[in-house]
């Protein structure tokens, strides 16, 4: 038995799930997130805990049944406290600002790069060196996190470019000179 699957979805106070044939739809204080799951996995919502169980032990079940409960219980955990991911930007002269709802990038580039973040995502600049990703579903967050970081990925020698917060960048010895 899969040692994630197994576990039961505790539902907090304030959110409610629902499931409509192999649809689950998770409401809360921050907003509603639903998603469709394989109808071979079960998923039971009794009182405030919710269950999923497996018929088989075919590998393509063994497989659904952890990926199954990790992703209810990202959806619990985003619309009741939300996630965030924070990044840093590492040069000189390299900065981030805010213009409406658009991030602008200086990053050594000739131009400015302009992101704009989807609906259901919010971005905050705190300091012109760093950057929170806020949203409901994990997801989305991690990927437009990645996008930015995208832009100007840290490189071995200096260290320079746009890193998570508490990333370790691996350092390379330059060239030797004689």
């Amino acid at each position: 038995m899969s040692r994630i699957g197994k576990k039961p979805i505790e539902i907090p106070a304030g959110v409610t799930v629902t499931l409509n044939n192999s649809t689950v739809t998770v409401k809360g204080p921050k907003g509603e997130l639903s998603r469709s799951f394989d109808p071979d996995i079960a998923i039971n919502i009794e009182e405030n805990v919710v269950t999923i169980t497996r018929p088989s032990d075919q590998k393509e079940h063994r497989a659904l049944h952890g990926t199954t409960r990790a992703v209810i219980a990202n959806m619990v955990e985003g619309v009741s406290n939300g996630f965030t991911k924070g990044l840093e930007l590492i040069g000189v002269g390299y900065r981030v600002q805010k213009q409406g709802n658009k991030l602008v990038l200086s990053v050594g580039y000739s131009h400015p790069v302009e992101i704009e973040p989807e609906a259901g995502l919010e971005v905050e600049v705190p300091s012109n060196t760093k950057i929170i990703v806020k949203g409901t579903d994990k997801e989305r967050v991690g990927a437009l996190a990645a996008n930015i970081r995208q832009v100007r990925p840290p490189e071995p020698y200096k260290g320079k470019g746009i890193r998570y917060e508490g990333e370790f960048v691996r350092r390379k010895e330059g060239k030797t000179g004689k």
